[in-house]
């Protein structure tokens, strides 16, 4: 476990010094990272890989990129804990940039 969080201390400082879908994909796996030291962590990667797609997408198409991220991550949810994982982004969308509305 601390293994893991250092590596997503690691990911998070790199993050800092970059810009765009780079940035955004740093801090998606400094969260990654950092899940197994506190929970809540698991939205954040979410949140920023969403932010990463956008950032990432041609002019004009970061929208439609982050609503095809978002159900990719969606699709891969196992069944059993599917409808706990999207009431989770129902509540905490606003303070994730409201990337789950897609």
């Amino acid at each position: 476990m601390m293994q893991a969080r250092a590596a997503g201390g690691h990911a998070m400082g790199a993050a800092r010094d970059l810009q765009g879908a780079a940035r955004h994909a740093a801090y998606a796996a400094g969260q990654a990272g950092a899940v197994a030291h506190v929970a809540e962590h698991d939205l954040g990667a979410a949140a920023y890989a969403i932010k990463a797609a956008r950032a990432a997408a041609p002019d004009g198409h970061g929208v439609a990129a982050g609503r095809v991220e978002c159900q990719w991550q969606r699709d891969q949810l196992p069944a059993a804990i599917r409808e706990l994982v999207l009431d989770d982004q129902r509540l905490r969308n606003d303070i994730c940039w409201s990337v789950f509305d897609s």
